[in-house]
């Protein structure tokens, strides 16, 4: 952690403070890991805190220390509002601009109090008064664990916050597969495990508990598979329908569209998924090398992320989205050939 960041973040925690923690919309495992690990260090430190979510998240999520106390600010808009209202501090984690969580923007975009950013996306909006940024971290969570150390607090780490962080660390690293780990990063995951996180168990939470209906939702989406050979590039799609029919739940889709990427010379992989109560195509984006997906998505699909993971939506019909979505790669051609 930046040692400038180091005196205003402890100016801001030096007595004891009414603190929100608040997510990006369908939060993932680095959201609500960093979330819930650093409001247990932060309950140790004398603060009162409360984790806001915009939605639910995932159930193969719900197992983490801490998790059944997190706010479902959908459910309980008013409850989550009055503790808004009262916060001295609102931290913001895994995401860098208000829009990320949905309904809530309005209210945050009223909150009063001062907000502190921790994030590892790309192009951070200016509303924190100490904004912890890093595009190079490979997770919000890793910045966390940078963060208390920051504080000089990394022996305090106990099993709870060590599992959390770990589980976040896990997550958004694909298995530590992805371009972001870092020899730091494998460091960070090491001394969490020193501190305690099982990481067996959590690999089996996270990638070996199934339900029947999502193996076999990813076999139709396998079945939905479009390869295009000369631009390297694969997409899936899952209409409404498909989710219906094998009783969808949140995060059922999570790393779906990585089957895409796993095909031979593949560079780029996309998956659409149609949401038809919010009227949208959610787009999650990947991609080998050094082909940036955080622009194809920021440029044509409202989106953002990382270079090799991004996300977008698109308020077109899922036929005119994907056939849009094609009609871009000749612009992209030389780039995916390389």
């Amino acid at each position: 952690m930046n040692s400038d960041l180091v005196g205003p973040l402890k100016a801001l925690l030096k007595t004891g403070k009414r603190i929100v923690l608040v997510p990006h919309k369908n939060p993932d495992g680095d959201a609500i890991g960093s979330c819930l690990g650093l409001q247990r260090f932060l309950e140790a430190h004398n603060h009162t805190t409360h984790v806001i979510s915009p939605n639910d998240f995932p159930e193969f999520l719900k197992w983490m220390p801490g998790a059944e106390s997190v706010i479902n600010f959908e459910k309980n808009r008013g409850k989550a509002e009055k503790l808004l209202r009262a916060a001295d501090l609102v931290f913001t984690l895994d995401f860098n601009a208000l829009n990320r969580t949905g309904s809530m923007e309005e209210v945050l975009g009223k909150t009063t109090c001062p907000f502190v950013m921790v994030d590892h996306h790309q192009s951070p909006q200016d509303y924190a008064e100490v904004t912890y940024s890093d595009a190079q971290m490979s997770s919000t969570c890793e910045m966390v664990y940078h963060l208390i150390d920051g504080l000089g607090a990394a022996g305090e780490i106990d099993t709870q916050i060590a599992t959390c962080l770990y589980t976040g660390i896990l997550t958004d690293t694909g298995s530590f597969k992805y371009q972001g780990t870092t020899p730091t990063t494998m460091r960070v995951a090491a001394e969490l495990m020193e501190h305690g996180a099982p990481h067996t168990q959590i690999h089996r939470h996270i990638y070996d508990t199934n339900r029947v209906e999502r193996l076999q939702l990813l076999g139709c989406a396998l079945q939905n598979l479009v390869i295009l050979q000369p631009y390297r590039t694969a997409y899936i799609t899952l209409t409404q329908e498909d989710l219906n029919r094998h009783n969808f739940q949140k995060g059922d889709t999570e790393g779906f569209v990585n089957y895409a990427l796993s095909l031979k010379d593949v560079v780029l992989a996309a998956i659409f998924i149609e949401n038809k109560e919010e009227g949208i195509i959610k787009i999650s984006l990947r991609s080998q090398g050094d082909f940036s997906v955080n622009d194809l998505a920021r440029s044509h699909f409202s989106g953002g992320g990382h270079i090799n993971a991004a996300g977008g939506r698109s308020e077109e019909s899922l036929k005119a989205t994907t056939a849009r979505f094609e009609s871009l790669l000749p612009l992209y051609k030389k780039q995916l050939s390389q």
